[in-house]
């Protein structure tokens, strides 16, 4: 193919109607069909990543492989294509001007005035084309965050519409809208979309496939209305009603041809269309699967999915390729006590010990390991949860009551999770963890070299302290086995107790690392020890 075909996706009415899934569905409808596809994020906030963010403001910080820390959409995209993404494919307003200042003060500029037109606007230009250009994919979707109207979106969509002309028919634009129900008049209301795409339009942006999501049937009465009103032909107004689960919405938007539509406007042929038969073997599974397993994720952000989304999908297709349901039960680690453990762990199948930073919640995390340790629940901790697991057998197994971490306690004399060498002399924030995927071994026999089917792994990271070496034997000794261990710094990177049914922690995130047809491993085995806990 010799000219790669852009697609950029923007939003109105409302936000979080989800871009990113139609994003997602739309290349895997084209990924099918025998296309090279990638999907990018631009977010409008002048934040350089969201790696500073707070997860009630932002959700969960996904990781790529080559270690850049961006929106939980590329998460969805990752799920979907079962490709990795990487820092070119989420763009943020900070990075954007970051660069920009940073040509002007190199004096790349050579003394002109640096303006929004064209300096701001051909730097978000580079960054659209540069996965096209670079790595020479059929297809490059570009979802630009935030709603068409907000302030801060208008240099991305002035970007849009310089490229439309620039690119021609090889660029086209899906916007997504709403359609709400008025209940009280028992109608559909398409005045919000109408009035959303009369604002693209007067930034200069027709656009070319509408996707109106919805609660009830849209008639096809409704959509000749929408199609006529904002410039769209009617084979190009697609519904995005509700469905059970995200995974059936390629299917959706395969019944309405919205990837034949897509091929149509870019001047590519239309074949048969795929079976998705892989896809629809997992549908299969999901909808059929009738037991259910609960598993309890104990973690501080509980009152926020999002903030744990990678984990909450990983479990979710886990269950499903053990043929069960999953029911995952949220318990805010801050209410957590040793008075009310029993009653809030004793009837899980399984226990999730959540990844994050800082005191908070994190007494609550120590009292759910020891109950699960005790009452041998199979268990798995994640970043902090594993490093939470450590302290936990510290305390309450080695006898080193003041044992903690030194994020927590900078005194403690017991310091078995430690800061890493190479962090000490940091105080910048943003970025400076070690982050990115990394080669770990796992020692032979282990569970969780049985659980990987392998003993050479990579998964990915984000941490700044670790498990000290200094008491490895201790715990060797007292029975915590340190099991994985990367092979270039020594780092423990996987711990668990063999005597127990399973119990193990992880330094790394492999969350990250799950898609809909390749579960992580790690992840499925957990499922399966906790569905074997409810047989036993």
């Amino acid at each position: 193919m010799a000219d790669t075909k852009y697609i950029f996706v923007t939003g109105g009415v409302t936000s979080s109607l989800g871009k990113g899934i139609i994003s997602a569905s739309l290349a895997k409808l084209l990924q099918a069909r025998g296309y090279s596809v990638t999907i990018q994020k631009f977010d409008p906030y002048i934040n350089i990543d969201p790696g500073t963010l707070n997860p009630y403001e932002h959700g969960e910080c996904y990781v790529t492989e080559d270690g850049h820390e961006a929106d939980l959409d590329l998460g969805h995209y990752e799920r979907f294509i079962n490709i990795p993404t990487s820092r070119a494919n989420n763009i943020t307003t900070g990075r954007i001007y970051q660069n920009v200042i940073e040509k002007e003060r190199r004096g790349d500029y050579l003394g002109k005035t640096v303006q929004i037109i064209p300096h701001i606007t051909d730097e978000i230009k580079r960054n659209v084309k540069l996965l096209g250009t670079k790595h020479k994919f059929d297809f490059v979707i570009t979802e630009i965050g935030g709603t068409v109207g907000d302030i801060e979106s208008l240099p991305y969509l002035e970007s849009v519409r310089q490229l439309r002309w620039e690119l021609g028919k090889n660029c086209l634009c899906i916007h997504l809208t709403y359609v709400p129900y008025i209940a009280a008049a028992k109608e559909l209301k398409t005045k919000p979309t109408q009035h959303s795409v009369k604002q693209l339009q007067e930034v200069g942006i027709q656009p070319d496939i509408l996707v109106l999501r919805t609660e009830h049937e849209l008639t096809q009465d409704v959509r000749r209305k929408v199609a006529l009103f904002c410039n769209v032909e009617p084979n190009a107004v697609i519904q995005s009603i509700d469905v059970p689960s995200i995974y059936y919405v390629p299917l959706k938007m395969q019944e309405q041809k919205l990837d034949e539509v897509v091929l149509q406007k870019t001047g590519m042929p239309v074949h048969e269309a795929p079976n998705l038969g892989p896809w629809k073997t997992f549908l299969n599974r999901m909808t059929d699967a009738e037991k259910i397993v609960k598993i309890g994720l104990v973690g501080k952000y509980v009152e926020l999915p999002d903030a744990y989304k990678s984990i909450n999908e990983s479990l979710f297709q886990a269950a499903t390729y053990n043929d069960y349901k999953l029911k995952l039960v949220f318990i805010h680690s801050e209410k957590l006590t040793d008075e009310n453990a029993a009653e809030k762990l004793g009837d899980m199948d399984g226990i999730l010990i959540a990844p994050g930073f800082g005191q908070r919640g994190i007494e609550g995390k120590f009292v759910a390991l020891k109950y699960a340790r005790e009452n041998n629940i199979p268990t798995l901790g994640i970043c902090l949860g594993m490093q939470c697991m450590v302290i936990e057998y510290a305390r309450n197994v080695l006898g080193y009551k003041e044992a903690n971490s030194t994020e927590m306690d900078i005194k403690t004399p017991y310091n078995v999770i430690d800061i890493m060498e190479e962090q000490k002399n940091i105080t910048h924030m943003g970025g400076t963890m070690r982050l990115g995927a990394y080669d770990c071994e796992l020692k032979e026999g282990s569970k969780a070299a049985e659980a990987y089917g392998k003993t050479s792994i990579s998964e990915r990271h984000r941490h700044r302290f670790e498990f000290n070496n200094e008491y490895k034997d201790a715990f060797e000794a007292a029975g915590m086995k340190c099991v994985g261990i990367n092979p270039d710094t020594n780092l423990v990177e996987v711990v668990e107790i063999p005597e127990l049914k399973w119990f193990i922690g992880v330094q790394y995130h492999p969350e990250y690392n799950s898609t809909v047809l390749n579960p992580n491993p790690l992840f499925v085995n957990f499922v399966k020890a906790a569905i074997e806990n409810i047989k036993k």
